[in-house]
């Protein structure tokens, strides 16, 4: 079932879907938004669906943090950034609350963050190269998808050869994108021409000073204006903020189950209804 919102001169409806275990394919997206789709809309789909359905799950209860993540997760992040930083620079009083809290398993994650993406990334304090904890069972993470270019182009291709629709297909992570003197900034490995990718702590400090954009788009299967795509991409990520179901962190996962997050099963994710894409269309 689908309900849409309006937006002023655009229209947004969500596309629902079952939870997209590790492994199992993206298609139920296409078959559900194929339902609505018109000529010319936009199906923003968000990075951790993807990532999931491609397996790009670790496990962090296998991964021994070294010395140096020890440092980052209990001194850096809970201590300077809970205590220091994270109040002199403004941030979410949510978040400078999670960070004077952060558990031993934050040490994990530290490591993994330095094994796949290095310091760079490691130095933030939360939201490290857009690797997700929240829509995952248990101990595990989600790290970001594999070639967002070829998915795109993909998921357009069925549409347009099953269901002789012509849309612009869009891939995006919640990550954020900073505008800092003219140019466009994200912290996380990847993102669409247009934005300085790959920056790690960099980006994260110098959009303290500067603007926030909105989301961080990965991919989009037409070329469109980079400040268009990231105003879709915003009212995307707005209209899933506002639903009931919304899991965008994995304090609000945890918040959802009642349960510790090392708790959380792929039955429980299957038991909530899920929006993994949202159509927005212009009037």
């Amino acid at each position: 079932m689908s309900t849409s919102n309006s937006k002023g001169e655009y229209k947004i409806i969500p596309v629902v879907t079952d939870y997209i275990k590790p492994g199992e394919p993206y298609d139920p997206i296409i078959h559900q938004a194929s339902k609505y789709l018109e000529d010319g809309d936009f199906l923003v789909i968000s990075e951790t669906p993807i990532a999931i359905s491609q397996g790009r799950i670790v496990d962090e209860q296998n991964i021994k943090p070294s010395i140096a993540a020890v440092l980052l997760a209990d001194v850096w992040s809970r201590y300077i950034w809970g205590y220091i930083l994270g109040p002199l620079f403004g941030i979410k009083s949510r978040t400078v609350g999670n960070l004077k809290k952060l558990p031993k398993e934050a040490r994990n994650h530290k490591q993994l963050i330095l094994d796949y993406y290095g310091l760079k990334h490691a130095l933030k304090p939360a939201s490290e190269a857009g690797v997700d904890l929240s829509n995952v069972p248990g101990t595990s993470v989600c790290l970001l998808p594999e070639d967002p270019e070829g998915v795109v182009e993909d998921i357009s291709s069925k549409i347009r050869s099953h269901y002789r629709k012509e849309v612009t297909v869009m891939i995006v992570d919640t990550d954020v994108t900073y505008q800092f003197r003219g140019t466009k900034l994200t912290s996380i490995p990847m993102a669409m021409p247009g934005i300085k990718k790959d920056l790690g702590i960099l980006a994260y400090l110098l959009g303290r000073i500067g603007t926030v954009k909105g989301p961080t788009p990965l991919a989009a299967s037409r070329s469109e204006n980079i400040d268009k795509i990231i105003k879709i991409a915003k009212m995307a990520e707005d209209y899933q903020k506002e639903r009931d179901t919304s899991m965008e962190t994995v304090y609000d996962m945890k918040e959802t189950f009642h349960e510790n997050i090392t708790g959380v099963t792929i039955e429980m994710l299957e038991s909530v209804e899920h929006t993994p894409a949202v159509i927005v269309r212009e009037r």
